[in-house]
């Protein structure tokens, strides 16, 4: 398939497809188009986001088996060949013969990229490392001042992933303030954000450049917009004195005081009302998994509020009301919440 027409059949399933550069259209269009037929055939979108537990089961029944029909020792020669310099050339050959792109990626319907990914994060073994020593953080600023954010080659030095060493460093790189945050940071905070997000929507939508010229004190965008992934780690830098996770829970909390207009949600019968609504929608939406859950669509239930706000609302409903939760499965808890205490809540109310 030459690359306009596979850009053009992609674009069926990826409504992103016109960002993705010319050579990952090719790897797609050999990896993935004929999979997401097969799927649309059988009435099954294509899916992003955070994956399921039913599609961590499959992955680990992926890698399993071809490892089993390989005789490849372990998942991380698998998933992580460079580490095995002697037996690299075996391996590789073998994934070739045996059409290990395929194979990983069976059942599973969402770009073979992704689903590589999210293996090497499972098999990783030095994912699950637990806190860093000291020892360990003057290693970290040793070799950041040696190689800068070549986190790929800080995270070999140091037997840490790369997700794990970037974020260490970027909570360690500078003097951080823990306590309530001043009037002077919060204005660096939303100064950041607005920055940010000037430039997305000048790159995402160039028409929209002279509204933003003739709003000189404030920055008017979609409600959407305000929950899309932003680059935490340019904010923070940005802010100087708080690390980047700080900054994400600064600005969720201000979003959510802005656009409830400082509405009580948490308290009285506005914060029954609440519990009982998001008890009722969760019970709705029969979700085997919390990131089956449209979490943007369920902060409706609640008010106008960003989707972290319902989640942290759940997770606390979930601590303080279900015995032994860390146990049980999404559904079950969902169901004790619907069986147990939506009752408890309404007679309350």
């Amino acid at each position: 398939v030459d690359l306009d027409t596979a850009r053009q059949e992609l674009e069926e399933f990826i409504p992103h497809v016109k960002n993705i550069s010319d050579s990952s259209i090719k790897q797609m269009a050999g990896r993935d188009l004929t999979r997401f037929k097969e799927f649309k055939k059988q009435g099954i979108a294509v899916k992003f986001g955070r994956f399921t537990q039913k599609e961590n089961k499959q992955i680990q029944k992926n890698v399993e088996e071809f490892l089993s029909l390989t005789g490849i020792d372990s998942a991380e020669k698998l998933l992580f060949t460079s580490r095995y310099p002697n037996d690299k050339d075996t391996i590789y050959r073998l994934k070739t013969e045996h059409n290990f792109c395929e194979k990983i990626s069976e059942g599973i319907p969402r770009p073979w990229r992704l689903i590589y990914y999210r293996a090497r994060k499972m098999f990783d073994p030095n994912n699950y490392k637990g806190r860093y020593s000291k020892e360990e953080k003057e290693k970290l600023k040793k070799y950041q001042a040696l190689h800068g954010n070549d986190w790929k080659k800080i995270s070999e030095l140091m037997s840490r992933s790369n997700l794990s060493v970037a974020m260490k460093f970027s909570e360690i790189k500078s003097a951080i303030n823990y306590g309530a945050w001043t009037k002077e940071e919060t204005q660096k905070l939303v100064n950041a954000v607005k920055e940010v997000l000037r430039r997305k929507l000048k790159t995402e939508d160039p028409d929209s450049l002279l509204s933003l010229e003739q709003s000189d004190t404030d920055l008017w965008i979609e409600r959407e917009k305000l929950y899309q992934a932003l680059p935490w780690t340019e904010i923070e830098t940005k802010v100087g004195s708080r690390y980047w996770r700080q900054c994400k829970q600064k600005w969720n909390s201000i979003l959510t005081s802005k656009l409830t207009r400082g509405q009580q949600l948490n308290r009285g019968t506005n914060g029954l009302r609440a519990k009982i609504n998001l008890i009722k929608r969760l019970y709705e939406t029969k979700a085997e998994d919390a990131s089956e859950v449209n979490w943007d669509e369920l902060s409706n239930a609640i008010g106008d509020v960003p989707r972290t706000y319902v989640q942290t609302k759940f997770y606390r409903l979930k601590v303080s009301s279900v015995p032994l939760w860390k146990r049980k499965t999404f559904s079950e808890i969902i169901d004790y919440l619907y069986e147990k205490k939506l009752p408890e809540l309404e007679e309350k109310l």
